[in-house]
């Protein structure tokens, strides 16, 4: 009985997770991760790398979901920005794998919380919700930021297990002037190699055997994911910006609370 009410879960809060990670552009990895925590009490490092892999089903399956409404044509288009923000995400992804497996548990929560409250700021104060406006800065100025902005961005993504789009959107809505749609799906495009970095750092550590000891729960969880990821990119364009991004921070701020707190 406990095992069916387990699996449960695990469906369920992986596609609403799915929806949200699909409506905006995320894989989800920020609201998943307390519950990955604080709900199936998994320890922090096993969550990450649970969280990672949930993250990694979530960004794959929604590039294709979203593509109704920002084709692939015109994430092609971008592909130069894509490119400059991956020359730093990738670097960061494997540094920031490699620092979060050396640290203790404890510690690791209490990073984990931070950079939380950190990128609910950047959705609250970093976001321009109703649309495209002037790049930051242009030519060298511009990539070099957007080098060292990705390798934060990466460094974050590996630390969190998550796919970095929380911070990747706002870095392209004020650094590059795109609007959110077209945000959201660019950073999509920027998470799966990132996060495929990060995982495959992530694969030397001992940690990494919980996918194999937790495999039903991966499978089930992973299965309400691409079917929230579905919706949720169905959702886009319905769902205004400026109502959904301070909600959004909300929920990070009472996440942040739950991880901090968890021993």
């Amino acid at each position: 009985m406990m095992r069916n009410v387990r699996s449960a879960k695990a469906v369920g809060w992986g596609a609403v997770i799915g929806t949200l990670g699909g409506l905006i552009g995320l894989g989800g990895a920020e609201f998943r991760l307390p519950v990955l925590i604080g709900l199936f009490r998994f320890p922090a490092l096993e969550a990450v790398i649970l969280n990672k892999a949930m993250s990694l089903v979530v960004v794959a399956s929604a590039l294709p979901f979203r593509a109704g409404t920002v084709p692939f044509g015109a994430i092609a288009d971008h592909w130069s920005v894509v490119v400059n923000l991956l020359s730093g995400s990738l670097l960061g992804a494997w540094f920031g794998a490699g620092w979060a497996t050396r640290m203790q548990a404890r510690a690791l929560n209490r990073v984990i919380a931070l950079l939380l409250l950190g990128i609910a700021a950047v959705l609250l104060f970093g976001h321009d919700a109703d649309g495209a406006g002037v790049p930051l800065t242009s030519g060298i100025a511009q990539t070099m930021a957007g080098v060292a902005a990705g390798f934060v961005i990466g460094v974050v993504a590996s630390l969190l297990g998550v796919a970095g789009g929380e911070l990747l959107i706002p870095t392209l809505v004020l650094l590059f002037g795109f609007d959110i749609k077209l945000s959201g799906s660019l950073s999509l495009a920027v998470s799966l190699p990132t996060m495929i970095v990060g995982f495959a750092r992530y694969s030397r550590d001992d940690s990494f055997a919980v996918l194999g000891r937790n495999r039903r729960f991966v499978l089930l969880m992973a299965a309400g994911s691409i079917a929230g990821s579905f919706i949720g990119g169905q959702l886009l364009g319905i769902v205004p910006g400026a109502v959904l991004l301070p909600a959004l921070a909300a929920i990070l701020l009472v996440s942040a609370v739950k991880v901090w707190r968890h021993r």
